[in-house]
């Protein structure tokens, strides 16, 4: 298998006051929306986080083997979980997540001469759970996350990255807060 999709589901959602993959979305749960866009682009998809949380769902489940390590540790459980060699991260609170945009990222990957390729956001932001790494980066991203440093910017600062910019900050939204939820809901993409 050349590659393979996750979507990261290990957040507390603190900011939401609820699951944020559990939030209902055009007739089911955003998780399940996020997860078919991931699926058709990478082939596969496995949610990364709390499995007993999500067992009622109808897809393949890991644990983070460094729990409470934020995206990364995330990333780091699905890297040692795949036989791909590229591999797709999105986050669980992206509904505008398309499976072509994601697709796009996986063609580009394949090519990039990187060890990941990021999205960038037009403000510049790198968006390290709309991204594509090689399983090779497990072994770096270990050692950090052995040493206590969790900020995924500064991880990436130290790999070998390949930028893929985006004119519209809209994919990429994630959404933290209820006011944000029920904004995008009653926006357009609701």
């Amino acid at each position: 298998m050349r590659r393979a999709g996750f979507v990261l589901v290990g957040g507390h959602s603190a900011r939401m006051g609820r699951d944020k993959a559990l939030l209902a979305y055009r007739g089911a749960a955003l998780i399940d929306h996020v997860a078919r866009q991931v699926a058709e682009a990478a082939g596969s998809v496995v949610l990364v986080g709390h499995p007993e949380r999500y067992s009622h769902l109808p897809y393949s489940r890991i644990a983070d083997e460094y729990p409470d390590s934020g995206p990364l540790g995330g990333i780091h459980a699905a890297l040692g979980a795949t036989p791909a060699d590229w591999n797709l991260m999105v986050g669980c609170d992206m509904p505008a997540v398309t499976a072509a945009f994601l697709g796009q990222l996986l063609e580009q990957a394949a090519g990039c001469g990187a060890d990941c390729l990021v999205v960038r956001s037009p403000t510049g932001r790198a968006e390290p759970l709309c991204a594509v790494y090689h399983r090779r980066c497990r072994e770096s991203l270990a050692a950090w996350l052995d040493r206590g440093r969790r900020k995924a910017a500064d991880w990436l600062a130290s790999q070998r990255v390949s930028w893929y910019p985006v004119d519209s900050g809209d994919r990429l939204r994630n959404l933290n807060t209820p006011e944000e939820w029920e904004q995008y809901i009653e926006g357009p993409h609701g």
